[in-house]
């Protein structure tokens, strides 16, 4: 799969000065997790980033409830982690995958060409027995110059008037509008169809390109996707499976379900909808 490495490729460039090793552990039934776990444990020369503080903006009445960090502000965290565009940038999370995809796509929106999620997260590296540390480490500030490519995002003027296949990423009970935890109206946005994020794993390993591939099939490469899902986090391994798949046209609505939903006047379907 590209944009994925495997924990023995990590270790293996441990030592690279070109690499650096983003932690974006994270847990959101407990905020303070990542954290907590990175200064206990983590992966040398790791530099934590969360997900709330780091990887969003502060929520307003639009925009989800994990809206993008201000591009000045996630600029400068990059450049104090000393990353540039000539570093090879791996990201891991608990191995869900959706933590350290949100990473990936911010630094791939930023125009950064040498990023990564590390296969298996955490757990794969520790389950492998390879060195954990405490150490807290710091490098010089560097001169990150984001290039943003506009083409990944879509906005939501852009989802309302779509013309080309949205992708509701969130669980099927949750599109089918049966259950809503998080968001105060249930179901999906009209014309929405369902692929689970989750579908694109097993036992915590990304699937296979070939195995990807089956998943999306039925939808047509030339024509514009974009995907969400709850707060634009999880619809983030979707999007690595679709461009590792060769996919070219598509894009995050960032706000997702939770900012569609913010508005009082826009609809919601239930139920389902047919594959294309």
């Amino acid at each position: 799969m590209r944009f994925i490495k495997s924990v023995s490729s990590l270790h293996d460039q441990l030592q690279d000065e070109n690499v650096r090793i983003i932690d974006c552990r994270f847990a959101l039934a407990d905020p303070a997790h990542g954290k907590s776990a990175y200064v206990q444990a983590h992966i040398p020369g790791a530099v934590f980033f969360n997900l709330e503080k780091d990887l969003s903006s502060p929520v307003l009445e639009h925009g989800g409830r994990h809206p993008l960090p201000a591009v000045d502000e996630f600029t400068e965290k990059l450049r104090k982690a000393g990353i540039t565009q000539e570093k090879t940038v791996i990201a891991y999370d608990d191995g869900e995958g959706a933590f350290a995809g949100r990473f990936w796509w911010l630094l791939s929106y930023l125009g950064h060409e040498d990023v990564y999620i590390l296969n298996g997260g955490y757990k794969a590296w520790k389950e492998a027995g390879y060195e954990l540390t405490d150490e807290i480490p710091t490098y010089s500030y560097a001169n990150f110059v984001p290039s943003i490519k506009e083409e990944m995002l879509a906005s939501y003027e852009q989802v309302k008037n779509r013309k080309g296949i949205l992708i509701d990423s969130r669980a099927r009970e949750r599109y089918l509008g049966l259950v809503e935890p998080l968001d105060k109206r249930a179901g999906h946005i009209p014309g929405a169809i369902n692929l689970v994020w989750t579908d694109g794993f097993d036992n915590g390993f990304w699937k296979d390109v070939e195995t990807q591939k089956e998943r999306f099939s039925y939808l047509d490469e030339t024509e514009e996707i974009i995907v969400y899902c709850g707060s634009g986090v999880t619809a983030t391994p979707n999007i690595l499976a679709l461009k590792a798949c060769g996919f070219k046209n598509v894009k995050l609505y960032a706000g997702s379900y939770s900012d569609w939903v913010s508005y009082d006047e826009n609809p919601v379907e239930t139920g389902e909808l047919p594959k294309l």
